[in-house]
């Protein structure tokens, strides 16, 4: 299950800003702060449905209002990206004194070059994600273009966005002009993912290069292909969560328990329901986690793989490594394998020792090997796949014992 609750904190200059934290029940292994994007708030479908989505994949979010939006105190018409910055060093800071210093930052549109900016005042940032975003704070001058000359004669105005009134003063114009994100990202020092859409109306494309050819390596591109600029589609929030959360289980570095092990360290693997649709499941082994689900045919989300699924993926996972490993101590050129597994529910024709009429489970393996093998070598290889030690498991006779017990994670908080 996922928990959703609201919280406070006090800005750098004093104001109250609203947020909420959405983390799984049994607690985040890993902690993020995730910025919305100009004139927006912390509860935008997109930005909400990305931070319960990575909520269920293991990760705590923190999401707030900056100054004078949502329902943060404070009057935006005297906010600028500066200050949005101060915000986010704020926020990063109260949610390591509450809950767990923030390893990841995600940040929308003009809240990602926020957070390009803000990373090296957050010393715990190990990882940064750009959703949407502009290479340069001052594009988002676009969006009130025709409000610049009476700005920059009357010292503010007030300009329509997204059909509501702003107040915007010249020292925002100033502060954006003056702000220097591509130079930030070339100095990030952190991995950065840039998720952006080809055909974005809002911020074009040509951002996206600006930002990850002014980046150092490691960085990577994801195109989030037929989204528009606020990801108003589920299916597009929900791949770029799902993205974000895969990437980022490279970077941080997991909760861990007063023993000093990670979570999950004792081997065991731990199912827990997200309450995300009829059957979505997340499932942590040791320090990954990720979804399983049933297809949309019988109900579910097909946020993940079906339980057979993951049975067939740990049959050709054993498979691929139990060849490696002999090849391995043989010396023989096996440079890679591919393993395709398929499963189905037939009649055990072919089964002398099944009842008759019975229904068995039946795996089909297809192995690809490469290297300058002989047949000798090959034919021994395809003996060896039999003896890899799922497949053994899947023929010998299996006991599971189960029982009902208070508490399934005792490591980890109610």
């Amino acid at each position: 299950m996922i928990k959703s609750d609201k919280a406070t904190f006090e800005s750098a200059d004093g104001q109250r800003l609203a947020a909420r934290v959405d983390q799984p029940a049994s607690g985040a292994k890993a902690w993020a702060v995730f910025a919305h994007c100009f004139s927006c708030s912390k509860d935008i479908k997109a930005a909400g449905r990305i931070a319960k989505l990575l909520a269920a994949s293991g990760y705590g979010v923190l999401r707030f209002d900056f100054t004078g939006l949502g329902f943060s105190e404070g009057d935006f018409g005297n906010t600028n990206f500066s200050s949005n910055i101060a915000d986010l060093v704020a926020a990063a800071r109260w949610l390591e004194t509450e809950h767990g210093a923030p390893q990841l930052l995600i940040g929308h549109s003009l809240g990602g070059a926020a957070v390009v900016a803000a990373a090296s005042r957050i010393d715990s940032a190990r990882a940064v994600v750009t959703i949407g975003a502009p290479a340069d704070a001052e594009h988002v001058l676009h969006t009130f273009s025709d409000d610049i000359d009476a700005i920059e004669t009357n010292g503010e105005a007030e300009v329509a966005l997204a059909g509501r009134p702003f107040t915007i003063k010249k020292q925002f114009l100033d502060d954006v002009r003056g702000a220097k994100v591509r130079e930030a990202a070339a100095h990030l020092g952190r991995p950065l993912l840039v998720l952006h859409a080809p055909l974005d109306q809002t911020v074009g494309i040509d951002n996206a290069t600006g930002l990850f050819v002014s980046a150092k390596h490691p960085k990577s591109f994801i195109s989030l292909d037929g989204a528009d600029h606020l990801l108003s589609h589920a299916a597009d929030a929900d791949f770029a969560a799902s993205t974000i959360a895969a990437w980022a289980s490279r970077y941080v570095s997991y909760e861990q328990d007063r023993s000093g092990e990670a979570v999950g360290a004792d081997h065991a693997i731990r199912i827990e329901e997200t309450g995300n649709g009829a059957y979505e499941n997340r499932v942590t082994i040791g320090n990954h986690a990720f979804l399983s689900d049933e297809p949309k045919s019988v109900g579910g989300g097909d946020a993940g793989p079906d339980p057979y699924e993951l049975v067939s993926a740990g049959l050709g996972a054993c498979t691929s490594m139990t060849l490696r490993m002999y090849a391995d101590r043989k010396d023989w050129p096996l440079e890679k394998v591919r393993v395709r597994v398929t499963h189905q529910k037939d009649h055990a024709a072919d089964c002398a020792e099944c009842e008759e009429g019975r229904k068995v489970d039946i795996f089909e393996r297809q192995i690809e090997i490469q290297g300058d093998l002989d047949e000798v070598q090959r034919s021994r290889l395809l003996e060896i796949a039999d003896r890899c030690p799922v497949h053994r498991t899947l023929h010998e006779p299996v006991v599971v014992r189960t029982q009902l017990v208070e508490r399934a994670f005792t490591d980890l908080p109610n």
